[in-house]
């Protein structure tokens, strides 16, 4: 009993112990890093704090009407001693004056400001070795002008760092792609060149680390200052804190130590008195190891020793308790992640009974859990277009894939991609099979549609060409008999089949770009007139065909705006094709357009078969056919609308579609009115 006493009082000691040593060691390390995150925080403050300062000193200097003056005079050299005065009074290293003439400058330092406009913010000279590190402010002299800015920065060098590290309270140092530029840390030059975590800044992939220094320890984080890898670090000394460390492990130690043979000793003057104790210890040691964790540990006993071993135990149970309490949630959490998974899971066993079946599984398939489990899956799931069972379309391989088609809940038909895997539980020999399956029913109508689209489009490229092709051959073999009449009716067929073909290849070609992403447009001062002038001109020989009037309805004075006169060019030869199309012969087509305090509003305005309700939400989409029943309506690839609502909307345009009194549809959309400059 002595022994164990002696056991019992050695494991106390180390139970309060070794947490007490952790405890004060991570309350150390906590506070050190608690300093090293202030730091981080307040380096990214007076970054921007400073860079507002420059900032504002190149706006205040852009607004001088001195410079101004002597701009205006091109009296560059008074200029430079002018602005050598303003950058000894501001404390900045450089100030460029860019006029379309030359470049004034005060500073020493050549930076190729000017000539680059890209150069703002943070811009690092690759001329200087090491490279010299510049904070950049730009602003025009005077708004609207090109060509004429003023130019302030910075240099960030090491009495910059030391004046960080005089406020942060951390030394500070600048790394340009892994390389440090400039420091506040005394150091000499080899060391300088080395300062890890330039690289462990990359390496370590987070923004906290720790490196040694010339034997010195240092908590580091680091800050991205631009996207060219630019970096900020700022570093803590912990020596002090290393060294208080281990003083206080050491005395920890000792006082473990103290304590655990001052038990020792007392346990053997009072092991009669605690055998009874003990025996209540060893049941509720006996109830927890049977695994009740809910019932405290009581002792009835005046011996301080033994309450002391039964609180421990009792922290000990509490310590089990939360562990499986976390456990516990740990699976729970596990349940919730399978339960939000968009898939379907469901589980095999050797009989190809289903076993599990996730919450994806039920929101796909419509039946529950309960419906499901225990059956055989070739009863709960039924191929569509076969009489086979469903195992039988299952993949032979592990990681296959299968589709197939199966009747679900309700006589649904959906559309199935299955991949296998084999699981096998521990402890037990039989593996089951995991089947994950997803539905691709949309997939698969993307696919019917797209067969559609290709077949409009080879349709497309067919009609005109045979046109073309019938237009040419008669004007090969008959040319010289044809009258001018019927000679013009020739050229007009094959304008109007190659302006179908090109309006085509545009749609194409747009929504090709739009896909990819690689859409933009080139917008610039435009006159409405000239815009709608050319559409007007191009559509006028289909007009001519079909025996249509277009009827322009103009304000007096049109606004400019601000568009790319191609791609508007190009909106309106899509919505004036639409309404020619699916308009009748003889009839007329209105193009009007109207203005407001903030856009101008094109409408074509046609007497077709109109548009309805359903398929407006999705008409300006691709490959939609808002009649699919009419023969007209089968025509063209799909494309035209899709293309004109991405043109309007990268202008920050509206596009939308109404019904017009009397039948037909409005077609209209916006664009933003040019703003006069102040």
């Amino acid at each position: 009993m002595i022994t164990s006493f002696i056991v019992v009082v050695m494991l106390t000691a180390v139970t309060v112990g070794v947490p007490a040593i952790w405890l004060l060691q991570n309350q150390l390390e906590q506070q050190a890093w608690s300093q090293v995150e202030q730091g981080q925080r307040a380096v990214i403050s007076l970054y921007a704090a400073k860079y507002l300062e420059v900032q504002n000193l190149a706006i205040l200097t852009a607004q001088r009407p001195t410079l101004r003056a002597l701009l205006e005079q091109k009296d560059f050299a008074e200029l430079t001693e002018y602005l050598k005065t303003l950058q000894n009074g501001a404390n900045v290293d450089l100030i460029d004056v860019c006029t379309s003439q030359q470049i004034v400058t005060a500073s020493q330092s050549y930076i190729p400001a000017c000539s680059n406009k890209s150069i703002e913010g943070y811009y690092i000279d690759p001329k200087i070795n090491p490279a010299e590190t510049w904070m950049i402010a730009r602003t025009p002299i005077e708004e609207g002008t090109i060509g004429r800015e003023v130019i302030i920065g910075i240099r960030l060098s090491d009495e910059f760092a030391i004046d960080m590290r005089d406020q942060t309270g951390l030394e500070h140092t600048l790394c340009f792609q892994y390389q440090p530029l400039v420091t506040s840390i005394n150091s000499s030059a080899d060391t300088f060149t080395n300062l890890k975590y330039c690289i462990n800044e990359t390496d370590n992939q987070t923004s906290h680390f720790t490196f040694d220094l010339n034997d010195i320890p240092y908590y580091a984080a680091y800050i991205p200052l631009n996207e060219s890898g630019l970096n900020a670090a700022v570093a803590l000394d912990i020596s002090e804190i290393s060294i208080v460390q281990k003083r206080l492990v050491l005395w920890l130690t000792a006082a473990m130590m103290g304590v655990a043979a001052a038990g020792s000793g007392l346990g053997v003057f009072l092991a009669r008195r605690i055998s009874n104790p003990l025996v209540q210890l060893s049941e509720a040691a006996a109830a927890i190891s049977l695994g009740d964790l809910e019932s405290p540990v009581k002792t009835d006993t005046r011996v301080r020793e033994i309450a002391l071993v039964a609180k421990t135990l009792d922290s000990a149970r509490m310590d089990l308790l939360a562990t499986l309490t976390t456990l516990e949630g740990e699976r729970d959490w596990s349940k919730n992640l399978l339960a939000s998974i968009v898939e379907g899971i469901i589980t095999l066993d050797g009989e190809g009974r289903i076993t599990f079946f996730s919450h994806g599984a039920e929101r796909i398939t419509g039946w529950s859990e309960s419906e499901v489990i225990g059956h055989l899956a070739d009863d709960i799931f039924h191929l569509a277009e076969s009489e086979k069972p469903f195992s039988s379309i299952l993949p032979a391989l592990p990681g296959g894939r299968q589709k197939a088609d199966v009747f679900l809940s309700e006589n649904r038909i959906v559309s199935f991609a299955v991949t296998s895997a084999q699981l096998t539980r521990s402890g037990e020999k039989d593996p089951e099979i995991a089947l994950v399956f997803r539905d691709i029913s949309e997939e698969e109508a993307i696919n019917r549609l797209l067969g559609h689209f290709i077949a409009n489009v080879a349709h497309e490229f067919r009609t005109p060409l045979s046109a073309l092709e019938a237009s040419i051959e008669l004007l090969l073999d008959q040319a010289p008999e044809l009258s001018l009449d019927e000679l013009k009716e020739l050229y007009n067929s094959l304008h109007l089949g190659i302006l179908g073909l090109h309006t085509l290849v545009d749609n194409l070609l747009e929504s090709a770009n739009i896909e990819a992403r690689r859409f933009h447009i080139s917008p610039r001062i435009s006159d409405m007139r000239i815009i709608i002038a050319e559409a007007v001109q191009t559509m006028q020989p289909l007009l001519s065909k079909y025996e249509q009037t277009l009827t322009t309805e103009l304000p007096v004075d049109i606004p400019v705006v601000r568009a790319d006169p191609r791609r508007m060019v190009q909106v309106l030869i899509n919505l004036l094709s639409n309404a020619s199309r699916y308009g009748p012969p003889g009839e007329e087509i209105i193009l009007q357009v109207t203005t407001n305090s903030q856009n101008v509003r094109l409408a074509v305005i046609d007497r077709g078969p109109g548009i309805p309700p359903e398929h407006r939400e999705s008409l300006f989409r691709r490959f939609v056919f808002p009649h699919a029943d009419d023969a007209i309506s089968k025509a063209g690839a799909g494309l035209g609308l899709s293309v004109v609502k991405a043109i309007v909307f990268a202008h920050g345009g509206q596009v939308g579609v109404e019904d017009r009194t009397g039948g037909g549809s409005i077609f209209w959309f916006t664009l933003p009115l040019e703003r006069e400059k102040s």
